[in-house]
């Protein structure tokens, strides 16, 4: 799935997560399901909710990371994606601007 450079993503009302200090548990209020991710899918829930354009997202996550920019976005791209598909994320494809 590509998405576009304007691309953003949002966690919806219905959503919460919590930080422990291995995992991050996020929890879809409506469907009563919980999700474990690791630390750096907590890193990038944690960024993406400050900072919702995934290509501003993907340039703090790989200064922090050390990688390059093009993998954190591929990288980025493929959590957000799977985190919509468990009605984690929404995603705005922003194709308007």
């Amino acid at each position: 799935m590509a998405l576009s450079p304007h691309a953003s993503a949002r966690i919806p009302p219905d959503v919460v997560y919590r930080d422990f200090m291995h995992e991050t548990v996020v929890l879809n209020l409506q469907t009563g399901k919980y999700h474990g991710l690791n630390p750096t899918g907590g890193r990038m829930l944690r960024v993406l909710e400050k900072t919702p354009r995934l290509r501003d997202a993907a340039r703090i996550l790989s200064e922090d990371y050390g990688q390059p920019l093009e993998q954190m976005e591929q990288d980025l791209h493929a959590f957000c994606a799977e985190l919509e598909r468990r009605g984690l994320l929404v995603i705005d494809a922003g194709d308007d601007g």
